[in-house]
């Protein structure tokens, strides 16, 4: 079946599309997993001057316990009548806010320096065990939120793909992974990275859309059988090693990103990056069952290619001082003119550029 032919989902069995030996693509790029790479993330944004107060909220980089990623500080200049880095919710996700109160220009720019490292999670060797307690700080990443409700057609649809109930986690999340690459049709017509409103999506059997999209599917479809998962929000930095299409540098105001990860016993939080093989299938005109894609979606199941790097995986995020009530989630900047959402799409009403650098040495590279 191919994923443009897929109209009815409940009571369909999943396809599982045979998997070519890397040995057969005599071109494929290996991601060096021992290199840092560093790079400086810089906003540079403009507010209208309409109004009497105006707030700006900024996702930045997180760092991780894991190692992949960490920040190495963050500064802003601008006009603000004032500003802070500070934090948001229960896990302390990064987050830049300023405020102007008046007339008068309404400029910001914030940089952030961030190291990191290719990452992988070998799943040759790992066993299924008999232990199924799922931690206590886990367990949060199996409740429905408000575009990804984890119950009625999104457990019906699930439970079509894994048909075999006896299946590891690993197995079961492979399944849900395969199932939406065969499936899901890359749209760059999409605004944004897409919506992630996953009921909508099966109801109207429209698997299309971005990587916010995608990988909303597969955190409501793992949690709805038990598996905890989570969505990972953020920007690619520079070129990808694996394909042109799923890299960009230097302007990047248009390159968010999200990623996705499950959560496995023994082993911790493993990544996934299912939204990439779509859309080099879509770029490329290939079908996810064609031999040249088979190594791309081996390799991104079980591994991330940090050339991006993410912000936060908060789900109906309430901004401090906000008006806005909960966002779906916060990957694009965020900004109120007295009280007034504004849309951070319309570039002619709300106006930012973001710049990546890699960083070399003590110099940097556009």
């Amino acid at each position: 079946m191919k994923r443009r032919d897929f109209i009815k989902i409940v009571g369909s069995s999943a396809l599982l599309m045979p998997m070519a030996s890397p040995a057969l693509l005599t071109n494929s790029r290996i991601l060096d997993f021992d290199k840092w790479n560093s790079f400086r993330l810089t906003y540079e944004v403009n507010l209208p001057a309409a109004g009497k107060r105006a707030r700006l909220w900024l996702p930045i980089p997180n760092s991780f316990d894991s190692g992949y990623q960490y920040t190495q500080g963050s500064n802003w200049s601008g006009t603000a009548s004032r500003a802070q880095f500070t934090t948001l919710g229960q896990r302390k996700f990064p987050v830049f806010f300023a405020e102007w109160n008046g007339e008068g220009k309404r400029q910001v720019s914030v940089q952030s320096i961030i190291k990191t490292s290719h990452r992988a999670v070998n799943l040759d060797y790992y066993r299924h065990s008999n232990n199924t307690s799922i931690p206590s700080n886990i367990r949060p990443f199996l409740n429905a939120t408000r575009t990804i409700p984890v119950s009625g057609i999104v457990k019906d649809v699930a439970y079509s793909i894994i048909y075999d109930e006896s299946s590891t986690t690993v197995d079961k999340a492979k399944a849900i992974y395969d199932w939406l690459v065969d499936h899901f049709q890359y749209d760059e017509m999409t605004r944004g990275s897409g919506t992630g409103d996953i009921k909508y999506m099966l109801e109207n059997s429209k698997l299309s859309g971005k990587c916010v999209d995608i990988h909303s599917l597969f955190v409501g479809l793992a949690r709805s059988i038990g598996i905890p998962a989570r969505v990972q929000y953020g920007i690619r930095m520079m070129e990808s090693q694996l394909h042109d299409s799923i890299g960009k540098r230097a302007d990047i105001s248009h390159a968010q990103h999200s990623r996705a990860e499950f959560y496995l016993n023994d082993v911790g939080w493993v990544p996934i990056n299912p939204a990439d093989v779509c859309k080099v299938a879509k770029f490329e005109n290939r079908e996810p069952d064609d031999l040249e894609m088979a190594y791309l979606r081996e390799r991104l199941f079980g591994a991330w290619e940090m050339n991006w790097i993410t912000f936060n995986h908060g789900q109906d995020v309430q901004l401090t001082n906000s008006k806005a009530g909960k966002l779906p989630f916060f990957l694009f900047p965020h900004a109120e003119i007295d009280g007034r959402s504004q849309d951070s799409l319309d570039s002619e009403n709300f106006s930012y550029r973001i710049v990546s650098a890699e960083l070399i040495g003590t110099g940097a590279k556009f």
